[in-house]
């Protein structure tokens, strides 16, 4: 690989995404959300007394996957070294906050070039409590902090 000049990478990186495409790997522009995604119910479903996840139907609202017993999952993705998830729509703002659960259990994926780094669980509860408005974004979204890491499942770290 280290030989090709760059045009010759850039097609075998849009054959790849094409490929992908075909496989069920990428449903949009969002290939971190879609690894993600795919990746954390992967993981789900291949550990131990974990819940096993399926992927909700494309556009259900505020959520990615639900369990075999009917928890809703969130997932979000970072891509190392960032360590702030994409924001949170439906929640209010802090002058007019929304309780209202939209999801039993966040999961934040954390990649590093696209192979898993890191992948954690926390509850609705700590979700809301953990929650930081983005103003420019007018919504929430979870940095990962000390207290975010230590309110959160680890569900997988390399």
């Amino acid at each position: 690989i280290n030989k090709l000049n760059k045009e010759e990478l850039w097609v075998i990186f849009t054959e790849t995404i094409k490929r992908l495409r075909e496989l069920g790997e990428i449903k949009g522009k969002n290939l971190v959300g879609d690894r993600g995604e795919l990746l954390a119910v992967s993981i789900y479903n291949e550990t131990p007394k974990l819940p096993k996840l399926q992927l909700a139907p494309p556009s259900t609202k505020n959520i990615d996957a639900i369990s075999v017993k009917g928890d809703r999952y969130s997932i979000k993705t970072i891509s190392f070294p960032n360590r702030t998830t994409g924001v949170f729509h439906g929640y209010g703002s802090p002058d007019k906050p929304i309780n209202k659960k939209l999801f039993e259990y966040l999961i934040i994926v954390v990649l590093d070039e696209y192979l898993p780094h890191l992948v954690l669980e926390i509850n609705w509860k700590d979700f809301y409590k953990l929650k930081k408005w983005h103003s420019t974004m007018q919504a929430y979204n979870i940095t990962l902090t000390k207290e975010v890491l230590s309110k959160a499942k680890i569900i997988y770290k390399k």
